[in-house]
């Protein structure tokens, strides 16, 4: 039992996939696992354990922000041993070259955040992913014929902004969409020599203001839940 999961030892799978919700964690239990648990209802973020094929994951929820994420991955791979975490969720996107339900797996997440020196000391505004999770979602889209964006993003503290203009370090490091965990994410895994990675589904396209209505969400996440798992199924053989 951590801080902020009140799950007890070993009842955390070694691959962990952690969308921000705690309502859409449930939708993926409830929609993919079998003889799922709830181990974890600590603030209201659901942890449950189930298995996918046999294979035994646990899914979560991180909350919003780099602090939130920080929080419950460096839990996750500290208190419960946890060895890959795949972060899965929604970013929008900074050109119309992408489209609307398009999926991204991130190759580097920069960020003005000061996450990662402060807590770890780790220089440079860019973190790639962590360990074999990336390889093996490229290679699973690949497998199934999944049109997979493989891009730098930018990870930001901030959803509201004063000007519609693309930061500095989204500029210099070309990222094509943005979101607001996968920074932290990196940070940890690389102190801790975990493994991390980041799915995400294209909900918004900045420019043109186009966005997928609620009612379409869940629909629209499940080629990437689709992706996750399997590429959790992979991880779990190897």
């Amino acid at each position: 039992m951590s801080i902020h999961i009140s799950a007890k030892p070993g009842e955390i799978a070694k691959i962990v996939l952690l969308p921000g919700d705690p309502l859409r964690a449930k939708y993926i239990v409830d929609t993919y696992l079998q003889d799922a648990k709830l181990v974890s209802s600590t603030r209201n973020i659901y942890f449950y354990t189930g298995t996918y094929k046999g294979v035994q994951v646990s899914i979560g929820a991180s909350g919003m922000g780099c602090p939130s994420i920080g929080i419950y991955s460096y839990e996750l791979y500290t208190e419960y041993e946890v060895d890959c975490i795949i972060r899965i969720g929604t970013c929008g996107a900074y050109t119309s070259d992408l489209k609307l339900f398009d999926l991204i797996n991130i190759e580097v997440a920069a960020s003005e955040s000061t996450y990662a020196k402060y807590a770890w000391g780790i220089e440079g505004n860019a973190i790639a992913h962590q360990g074999k999770a990336f390889d093996i979602i490229k290679s699973t889209a690949a497998e199934n014929a999944l049109q997979l964006n493989c891009c730098a993003i930018h990870c930001s503290d901030i959803f509201y902004r004063s000007t519609t203009n693309i930061p500095a370090v989204a500029v210099q490091h070309n990222c094509l969409a943005v979101e607001m965990e996968a920074f932290a994410l990196f940070a940890n895994a690389k102190y801790l020599g975990k493994t991390a990675a980041a799915l995400l589904t294209v909900s918004d396209i900045i420019p043109t203001h186009e966005k997928i209505s609620a009612d379409q969400r869940e629909q629209a996440l499940l080629p990437m839940m689709d992706l996750a798992l399997e590429a959790a199924f992979k991880l779990a053989e190897r």
